[in-house]
């Protein structure tokens, strides 16, 4: 269920356009729902055609302005190019970029194949540079624009079982730094988002499948609970928005404390002391 949780200022998107990777669900569909509902044109991008098909109807039974959708892997340098020239022709700018689309599942390092770390890897970084490097002439030839990035924060601190991951999210972090500092001074923005455990069925399935794993994922969130869509969706959008003009090179958490609150002297290292 999205929620329309508007909040003071102007967040009116009217006039606008935005592509978002991965918006057939979970997280990326949060964010094209919420860009629409502030009056912004969205365009989806993934995969499943299905699955961009029934982001669409959701915003249909909403009453939202028309989400666009266009099926492809953004691990195809050619066709990302092509969809988001088709879609600076049609509408006549592009304003904004969220790179959302990604794949993860948890392994010990001796056992991850090529395979298993290529198709992360190029889902991640290579998608979401060749997103970017497709989307941003638009913008730097209109000098504005904001590009945000969904990370996660074992980008930077690391966490066992991600290696493919956490390599591919990190390289994300360093681009978006260096990015900013690039064109920063051309009216573009580049952020990124790093959202904690979120209650979503895709990261469900691959990340605490079972009872407990989900236990012990949950007892890591000193807020709790798990974040939910909506709630990055609110973060990505403040990041898109002219609020956050002089925010660039950025990272926004939502994770309620988690990268703060993992254990290092807990109880048994503690036990193992006396």
């Amino acid at each position: 269920m999205h929620t329309d949780r508007t909040v003071a200022g102007d967040r009116s998107f009217t006039g606008r356009v935005a592509i978002v990777t991965g918006g057939g669900s979970g997280i990326g569909q949060a964010i094209a729902l919420a860009y629409a509902r502030h009056g912004g044109t969205v365009v989806i991008v993934g995969r499943s055609p299905d699955k961009l098909a029934a982001t669409a109807a959701l915003g249909a039974r909403a009453g939202l302005p028309p989400i666009e959708t266009a099926a492809v892997d953004v691990r195809d340098a050619a066709a990302v190019a092509s969809v988001v020239d088709d879609v600076a022709q049609r509408h006549g700018r592009i304003d904004a970029l969220v790179n959302n689309a990604a794949g993860n599942f948890v392994v010990p390092a001796e056992k991850l194949s090529p395979n298993g770390w290529r198709a992360v890897v190029d889902i991640v970084l290579n998608g979401t540079f060749y997103m970017t490097r497709a989307t941003a002439p638009y913008m730097l030839d209109a000098g504005r624009g904001s590009i945000v990035n969904v990370i996660a924060s074992y980008a930077w601190h690391g966490h066992p079982g991600t290696a493919h991951s956490a390599a591919a999210k990190g390289g994300v972090l360093a681009m978006t730094r260096t990015l900013a500092a690039e064109w920063a001074g051309r009216g573009v923005r580049v952020n990124c988002v790093a959202p904690g455990p979120t209650e979503t069925e895709g990261a469900s399935a691959a990340l605490w499948a079972t009872a407990t794993d989900r236990a012990r994922v949950l007892a890591s969130v000193p807020a709790g609970r798990f974040t939910t869509p909506d709630e990055v969706a609110e973060a990505t959008l403040f990041l898109l928005e002219d609020r956050s003009s002089f925010v660039t090179g950025d990272t926004l958490t939502i994770d309620g404390g988690q990268w703060l609150g993992r254990p290092i002297y807990g109880e048994q290292q503690a036990g193992a002391a006396r």
